[in-house]
């Protein structure tokens, strides 16, 4: 019996492994408390690892696994591993074993420190100084991120090593540089950021080579600014148009990402067809209608309204409003479509008379001023003219404006209608008798009254004989002193000399011997 359990003796302590503090060893899972994970390594005791080591590991997940021996037999007679150590001192083997300074590395940043950021690189802690971390501009939290660094210095004998990401970053963009433009090709779709925007267009950084995207190269539909259509930091994907290896420039286009939806235009809106839109722009000089995505048409003011000569698109018309138009033209090459909103309706002028009569008297609304004259809106929708010779049948008017004001409305009666013009001739001075014949009755020429000065100019006098009724002094026909000592409102004594009904112009004078 003694030589028996001699025997199993000897073979039990054969298979126990000798241990020795440093080294690495394979382990298996043998159970675990809330504290401690139980481990045997093939030694006569099984070893602890503090639980906490395995803070990020599903245990369920581990069979065997390797572990560093701190301890072979503690005060308790346990041996002493660790998880973590193990998988640091093996990191440290493969980083000094496969790496040298200038190597690109990936690693995830693990927490902050004085003066940077600590990095796990094969799960060794690297030291990554902030001025060399790039990560001024990043705005989200980068602890537990990864990204690739450049090994800047490792020291073997301290086992410590020193990253950049910046460095990184611009080895990463000269080798994706030289592969795009290895790679570069006509019509080849590639992706990058926007990275800054100017009045013609903007600048994609592909991955180390920036591409220029015209402002003509947005956007099928008419923009006026790149913004409408991008915005820094997008990440867009574009065409390549064309390249220049030599001068380094790449011109890239994102409306040909899509098909040209003015291919054939005229087809599908030939001239004549009625459609409906939106408006997307407002402009002095017309109105611009989206028929369909990228297509837009333009509605020129003159093809507002059949009648109303002033028009005011900003107070018709609002963005997003919706609009019936006729297409009157179609030019694919230059990409426009002429619309009209007045051709959905029937113009009004082709039966006039059946709104306006001569002799009728409507109202009229004054919009705008032309020489010697007022544009009128009248009350049917129709424009009418009225001349300053018709205002008045006693006051010489040279400025419209100064009787009429603008927006101002007053009755007036039809003289005339110009179809060729397209106006209504009105009037306001023939809704009065003619006052003329009874003005010559009561001031024959020779007659002296006392008038009142109105206005005083380098020609002559303008002087009021009654309410409605005015005559002109000229220079000559006053003493040059006796003029000058005048002012408005001062009573004169004037004599008729001559009377013109047509122009209603009389003529005065204010020779003493000639008012005596």
């Amino acid at each position: 019996m003694e030589m028996v359990s001699s025997e199993l003796q000897n073979a039990y302590f054969e298979t126990i492994k000798e241990l020795r503090e440093g080294e690495i060893v394979t382990g298996k899972l043998v159970g675990s408390t809330p504290k401690e994970v139980i481990v045997d390594v093939g030694y006569k005791s099984e070893g602890i690892i503090p639980r906490e080591e395995f803070e990020d590991v599903n245990l369920d997940d581990l069979d065997e696994f390797d572990v560093f021996v701190e301890n072979v037999e503690d005060e308790e007679g346990k041996i002493i591993l660790s998880f973590k150590r193990a998988k640091e001192v093996k990191g440290w083997q493969t980083l000094i074993q496969e790496h040298s300074e200038g190597d690109i590395v990936e690693g995830a940043i693990s927490r902050r420190v004085k003066g940077g950021y600590m990095v796990a690189v094969f799960g060794v802690e690297g030291f990554l100084p902030k001025s060399l971390s790039a990560l001024r501009h990043v705005k989200e939290n980068v602890i537990g991120k990864k990204f690739h660094f450049q090994i800047v210095k490792m020291s073997k004998a301290k086992g410590n090593f020193i990253l950049s990401r910046r460095d990184a970053i611009r080895v990463e963009r000269e080798i994706m540089r030289k592969k795009i433009w290895e790679e570069i090709e006509v019509d080849k779709v590639l992706e990058g950021r926007v990275k800054s925007i100017t009045n013609f267009g903007a600048f994609i950084d592909l991955g180390g080579v920036d591409g220029l995207l015209h402002i003509g190269d947005m956007s099928w539909k008419k923009i006026t600014h790149p913004s409408e259509v991008v915005a820094v930091g997008d990440q867009i994907q574009v065409l390549v148009l064309g390249f220049d290896r030599e001068k380094g420039k790449i011109s890239l286009g994102l409306k040909q990402m899509t098909p040209d939806p003015w291919k054939e235009i005229d087809k599908k809106f030939p001239v004549g067809t009625v459609v409906k839109g939106r408006i997307t722009n407002i402009q002095n000089y017309g109105i611009f209608v989206e028929l369909e995505k990228g297509i837009e048409g333009l509605v020129h003011i003159s093809e507002i309204s059949w009648t109303k000569r002033f028009v005011n698109l900003q107070e018709m018309f609002a963005i997003g409003d919706a609009v019936e138009a006729k297409v009157i033209g179609v030019e694919p090459e230059e990409k426009k479509i002429s619309l009209s909103v007045k051709q959905t309706e029937k113009d009004p002028w082709e039966e006039v008379e059946n709104l306006v009569s001569i002799d009728s008297v409507v109202k009229g609304v004054i919009l705008g001023y032309g020489d010697g004259c007022a544009y009128v809106e009248v009350e049917n929708g129709l424009e009418g003219v009225i001349y300053n010779e018709d205002i008045s049948w006693t006051k010489r008017i040279t400025k419209t404006q100064d009787v009429l004001k603008r927006g101002s409305s007053h009755k007036m009666k039809v003289l005339g209608i110009d179809r060729d013009q397209r106006k209504v001739l009105l009037g306001i001075k023939q809704l009065s008798e003619d006052p003329w014949p009874q003005i010559l009755q009561e001031y024959p020429v020779g007659t002296v009254v006392e008038g009142e000065v109105v206005k005083i100019t380098n020609f002559g006098v303008f002087v009021k004989i009654s309410e409605e009724l005015e005559g002109l002094v000229f220079s000559g026909e006053i003493d040059s002193e006796r003029m000058e000592s005048l002012n408005p409102r001062d009573k004169l004594m004037v004599k008729i000399i001559r009377i013109d009904p047509g122009s209603a112009k009389i003529g005065l004078s204010a020779r003493t011997e000639e008012t005596e």
